[in-house]
Order: C-alpha cells, then structure tokens, then sequence
C-alpha cells in the first residue's frame, strides 16, 4: 500500500483538522510518518447536538477521540474554538438560503470560511507552514500554480466540497489521504493501532451532525405549512413546513396510492409545494442553469465558451456541458448534454475537467 503522496519534500510544521474521525487520524499518522512536524487541531464549531446514546454533546466525545489519537501518535493537541463565527458564516447562511426558499450546502460554506479560512489563519499565527485534513482530494502543482484534484477513491472524492479554494490556500494546505481507497485507510489505521479504525463516518449537516432537518429549521425559521398541488393545480394535500422540501424529493410528502410524487417547485411566500408524479417526469428536469458567484481555482476565470464537466451535487456522475457567459455580468450559463434531473437553487455546480477542479458557482 502507498502511504506517501507528499508534494513537498521539505519537512513541514502541519497542524491537522483531526475530527475523531479515521480520515483525519490517519492524515495525521501519514504525515508524521513523512518526517513532518505534526500538531493535532480540533475545531469547536457547535455544541448544540446531543449523543443519541449518551445525551452528552456530541463534540465532547469526538474531541475525546482526536485526542486519544494524538496521544497515541505522540503529538500535541490543540483546540480552537471557531462556534460563535461558525453561526454567523454557516448556520446563518443556512437559515437564510432556507427562508428564501433555496437548498443551501453547508459543508461547502464550512470549508470555505472556517476549514480553509479560519483554521488555516490560526494555525499560521502559532507557527504553521501548512495545514492538513482528511479529505479524499489532491493537489500538486504544474505549469506554475497549483491544481485541486479529485480523490482517487471516486466513491470517496470530496473535491466537490473544497472547490472554492484559491492558489494562497493550495500552497498551504495537504490532502495526506487523497490518493488511497478507503478500505487503504481503515486498514493502514488498524495496522498502526488507532483506535479509531473502525469507527463510521460521520453522517448529516457539517459539524451539527445527524440532526432532523424540520426539528433543526424550526430553531431558526418559522414553520411555513402549505398546500401540495399537482402540475395540474389539482390540492392534493398539505404539509407542515415549506422550508423543509428541497427539488427533487420524494419521502415526507404523505401522499400515497401509486406512483410516487416529487418536489418539483416551492414558494416560501404562500407556503405551496408544487410535485409531479413519476421519477422521470419531464418536470424534473431542464437541459441548462444559471451560476452566480463563480470562483476559479486558477484564480482566472476561463475564456468561454468552455467545454468541460460538471457535477450539480455530491456524488453525482460527471456530466457534460458547456459554459458560456450569462446575459449579466458575474451570471454564467451552463448547458448540459443531457437534462439534469432536481437542480436546486442554492446548491453548486462544480465544473470539472477529467480529474481537476476548474472551480464553480451557486445555482441560481
């Protein structure tokens, strides 16, 4: 197994995210192994959500866990406490994309401010040459700047999240586990006895966890309840809340018999909730969207029209299309091959060509 992907040969002084996760604990073990100087930093951004199983918050126990790491590997340990920015730049930002009726991505706006801001400007305060994290994306450096690439375990790859960094960033920042699969991780963390190794992924809202999204809106937003109607204008039911819908979904609905239906439009103004039935409705898709607040990694943007990739969620397979500019200055216009199915306002597109990340925009 390969354990060294280090662009750098010079030995570093690194502070690393460590989540208590096993991403994150074996960043840390790789470097160390490199020759680095490594120092452990755990980010305090929300101590609202509890442990389902001990009712205790939930990152107490996780800083437990990083913290064990640290020891074991023999590192010191630090911790930041970013909560009161994280509400401002995350969770604000998350009740007001809701309240507009748009379907925001947090842990896009958690890399961007506090990840690869907050924490990288810290950690350059105490001493720092670079910082590093546990996620499944790369970057190497040619024709005089650097290139954010995809993970190579594409079932792991996270360069969707981290499109927004700049070159100032990707000089300063280590993707140790970039290039290993998963199951690489897990095992090279068992084989060095980190405790952590089988531990699960994390699951639901950067750093606020498994949480119920209406139960989570509600602390923040009004319940707006509504009408559900059909393409048709036909009132087919209600529903509690209209923030908590986004395009595209299908449970939570409450309307049974046949085939499904699926969120097609909403308007937060009246509180309707516009669905279609049939997961191939022609409703659900459109061939082309509109992009605002473009960033590029090169820090330039790209003459246009430009054909490349693009993906308009996580996970999604790459798809084809072409940017070209939009009829006001800073909107850009993307047209797919094939139409794209639920693009949600308020989510990203993040353009793509083969395995580097171009950059990308809001969806409008």
């Amino acid at each position: 197994m390969i354990i060294s992907n280090s662009r750098r040969e010079a030995k570093l002084k690194v502070f690393v995210g460590m989540s208590g996760g096993v991403d994150s604990a074996v960043a840390a073990a790789l470097l160390l192994d490199q020759g680095h100087e490594v120092v452990g930093a755990f980010m305090k951004n929300w101590s609202d959500t509890k442990d389902p199983v001990t009712g205790e918050c939930a990152w107490r126990a996780e800083r437990d866990d990083a913290m064990r790491v640290a020891a074991d590997l023999g590192i010191p340990f630090v911790t930041f406490d970013f909560e009161e920015q994280y509400r401002k730049s995350v969770v604000d930002y998350l009740f007001r994309e809701y309240a507009a009726g748009r379907t925001p991505n947090p842990d896009v706006m958690c890399n961007r401010l506090v990840k690869f801001d907050l924490f990288l400007q810290e950690a350059l305060k105490l001493g720092a040459d670079a910082i590093a994290t546990g996620h499944y994306a790369r970057v190497d450096f040619a024709d005089g700047r650097y290139r954010l690439l995809a993970g190579l375990d594409r079932a792991k790859d996270q360069s969707y999240f981290v499109f927004s960094l700049g070159q100032e960033q990707l000089a300063k920042v280590l993707f140790p586990i970039g290039h290993l699969d998963k199951r690489d991780v897990r095992a090279y963390a068992a084989d060095r006895g980190i405790h952590v190794a089988a531990k699960k992924d994390s699951q639901g809202i950067c750093f606020i966890g498994q949480v119920e999204l209406g139960e989570f809106l509600a602390r923040g937003l009004k319940p707006i309840p509504g009408e559900i109607v059909d393409v048709d204008g036909r009132v087919l039911g209600s529903h509690p809340d209209v923030h908590a819908f986004t395009i595209g979904q299908r449970h939570g609905l409450g309307l049974g018999g046949g085939e499904p239906y699926f969120v097609i439009g909403k308007d937060v103004t009246t509180g309707r909730l516009f669905v279609a039935r049939g997961a191939d409705n022609p409703a659900l898709f459109q061939l082309s969207l509109t992009v605002g607040e473009c960033h590029w990694v090169s820090g330039q943007e790209p003459e246009l029209p430009l054909d490349c990739e693009s993906r308009i969620r996580y996970r999604q397979k790459l798809q084809r299309c072409q940017i070209k500019p939009g009829i006001e200055p800073g909107i850009l216009s993307v047209i797919f091959a094939e139409p794209q199915r639920a693009v949600a306002p308020g989510q990203f597109a993040v353009f793509y060509d083969d395995d580097e990340v171009l950059g990308g925009g809001v969806i409008l």
